[in-house]
């Protein structure tokens, strides 16, 4: 496109969208797994007399594994395309709210092991 001076005027795109979106969804695979991997370990390997918490195998596991990777996707499209902000604060917002839904599920994971993880059974 030229001006009225004649001279070319280049657009800028910004060129991460794609690796920088598949990167949020990598980073909440990675986040879900790791926090349901830590959290969910006690239920599963047992407490009394081999009792187990399967739920936490078929129920939790999926919605953590699958549910955070959403969360961060879905954050960085609402920053990052209906936001229009730039690359950097849709990095730090997918950040945030990783932490913020590891921390949630990580007590959630806490309430639900509490327990297999204490001395006395009632």
């Amino acid at each position: 496109m030229t001006t009225r001076s004649g001279t070319a005027r280049t657009r800028t795109t910004r060129g991460t969208n794609g690796w920088a979106g598949c990167l949020a969804v990598v980073a909440g695979f990675v986040t879900g797994l790791a926090v349901w991997g830590v959290g969910a370990a006690p239920g599963l390997r047992g407490a009394f007399e081999g009792e187990r918490d399967w739920s936490l195998l078929y129920l939790d596991g999926p919605v953590m594994i699958f549910g955070i990777p959403a969360v961060a996707l879905g954050v960085w499209a609402l920053v990052g395309g209906v936001l229009r902000a730039r690359d950097g604060v849709a990095a730090v917002a997918v950040l945030l709210a990783l932490a913020a839904v590891a921390w949630g599920c990580g007590e959630w994971l806490e309430m639900r092991t509490d327990r297999f993880t204490r001395g006395d059974s009632w």
